[in-house]
């Protein structure tokens, strides 16, 4: 393994990115001692910002608009910058630390690449048995990230029926009914091999373009 290749390992020529990555470092810093607004936010007041810079990603790569998706890149780059601002400043660990801690993430969960290890025959499972083993993992479910899935729809048919747009949906369920027809709905997808949470993007993007045309 080549030192600029080992764990924890920097290089002694930084790369041409790093300038642009410092100069970003710099502006972040400035805006949290000069800007009020960005001054007062918090790990939790950005979770919101977080998570629909995400999904504007998702959405800049499924239009194929590279232009977007340099933007959107951006701006879900400026959240990693925040949030290890805002760690460097109760002195729990910097953008620094970030980056050499997936660094040597990658690397350790890479031992066909970086080791000595020939490549297992099936990469998926050996990486999953690496995480598990990593974090001490014990049940399957372990590790499945929490979403907000239907947080854009229900946006998305709150400003549907401020512009008196009718939803052509099935009957109302009733209360705790909600959850399990949702759920029920998304294993019948799963077991016809449709990805129901781009699926629910694909209707959500149809059912927008409706109300863009009632505006016009």
């Amino acid at each position: 393994m080549s030192e600029t290749a080992g764990r924890g390992a920097r290089h002694d020529r930084l790369p041409q990115p790093a300038a642009s990555l410092q100069r970003l470092a710099d502006v972040m810093h400035r805006l949290r001692r000069e800007c009020p607004w960005d001054a007062q936010q918090t790990h939790e007041s950005l979770v919101q910002y977080l998570i629909e810079e995400t999904a504007e990603v998702v959405e800049a790569i499924e239009d194929a608009n590279a232009g977007d998706l340099r933007e959107e890149l951006g701006d879900l780059l400026l959240q990693v910058y925040f949030h290890a601002e805002l760690a460097a400043e109760q002195g729990r660990f910097d953008l620094a630390q970030v980056a050499d801690a997936i660094a040597d993430k990658l690397i350790g969960r890479h031992p066909h690449v970086f080791g000595d290890e020939d490549a297992p025959d099936d990469l998926d499972a050996t990486w999953e048995a690496r995480k598990k083993a990593e974090k001490g993992r014990r049940s399957a479910l372990d590790g499945i990230a929490l979403t907000a899935p239907v947080a854009r729809a229900n946006k998305v048919i709150a400003r549907t029926r401020s512009h008196g747009l009718e939803l052509d949906l099935p009957a109302e369920p009733v209360g705790d009914e909600v959850g399990a027809e949702i759920l029920a709905l998304i294993a019948r997808a799963h077991a016809s091999g449709i990805d129901a949470d781009q699926s629910l993007r694909a209707a959500l993007r149809a059912l927008e373009a409706r109300v863009v045309e009632a505006e016009s």
